[in-house]
């Protein structure tokens, strides 16, 4: 290493240029001042406003490999072990997927729903690192919230994130493609689901930090079958969605026609696709 001091000052200069070639200054700098917070503990403010201050050999070298990972175009989430969903914090590693803004507002999109109804039982499938089921419980206490996840690995994350925050949810390592599994689930008033969607031809489009990084299984889906999931959550939800039931599902924005076709005909009171803030079909809403 060739940083000149172990200042502050100095090392955000430091490391701003060694970032230079792999992301815009705006950028690198929100990165850095990341990575200060979480991996030092020093807000921006501290960073900002005592440029003196002296960090150990050991945060030192915590920053130098922190930046290595970023230049190797890392996910920031992944390198602190953390990120931020809805107001909450929640703990995460590889093998689940950084949850996106996206999905956020499918979450409040449901709580702005569904939060003068009477909400018992929620399904979340493909639950990953368990954000949605958790702030879903959080807003409505009283339900019964399942969350099935296909890898133990994930479930693992998603457990230690319903203990920070203190609540109860009945995780079930499950295939949810598995049908025969179905009826030990029971029925619900709400299923939610961020299923994978991005077909295999798509990846072109796909940014080097999620290729590189991100579960593959939880984003792709084969070319010739891309709404398999949501086919299954149609049938599904036709067995064991409640009446008065609500399904809410984000979905492949190129696909928005195609994935409403699947559950037409099917005595819902309501079918729509829903734009994000980008104006892209986002968002799934069924009503029973």
């Amino acid at each position: 290493m060739e940083v000149p001091s172990n200042k502050i000052s100095d090392l955000k200069a430091y490391y701003k240029r060694q970032l230079a070639d792999f992301y815009e200054e705006r950028e690198s700098n929100e990165l850095l001042f990341v990575l200060f917070e979480s991996l030092l503990g020093l807000k921006k403010s501290d960073v900002i406003l005592n440029p003196q201050l002296r960090v150990s050999e050991s945060e030192l070298l915590v920053i130098h490999f922190a930046v290595k990972d970023l230049k190797n175009y890392k996910p920031i989430q992944y390198i602190t072990g953390r990120t931020d969903f809805y107001d909450l914090t929640f703990n995460l590693n590889s093998n689940v997927l950084i949850p996106r803004p996206e999905t956020e507002e499918m979450v409040d999109i449901i709580i702005k729903n569904l939060r003068e109804k009477p909400v018992k039982t929620i399904l979340d499938i493909g639950t990953g690192s368990g954000c949605i089921a958790i702030v879903l419980k959080k807003y409505f206490p009283r339900a019964s919230v399942t969350a099935i996840e296909k890898y133990q690995s994930a479930i693992q994350v998603a457990k230690e994130n319903a203990v920070s925050h203190g609540v109860q949810i009945k995780f079930r390592l499950q295939d949810f493609l598995q049908k025969v599994q179905w009826d030990k689930l029971g029925c619900f008033d709400l299923i939610v689901s961020n299923p994978p969607y991005v077909r295999e031809f798509e990846k072109v489009a796909i940014q080097k930090n999620v290729m590189d990084y991100e579960p593959s299984s939880a984003i792709f889906v084969k070319d010739d079958d891309p709404l398999v999931f949501y086919k299954a959550i149609r049938d599904f939800a036709g067995d064991y969605l409640n009446e008065n039931g609500s399904v809410f599902c984000e979905i492949n924005q190129n696909l928005g026609n195609e994935t409403m076709k699947v559950f037409e005909n099917l005595h819902y009171r309501n079918i729509d696709v829903r734009k994000d803030l980008s104006g892209n079909d986002r968002f799934l809403i069924l009503e029973r």
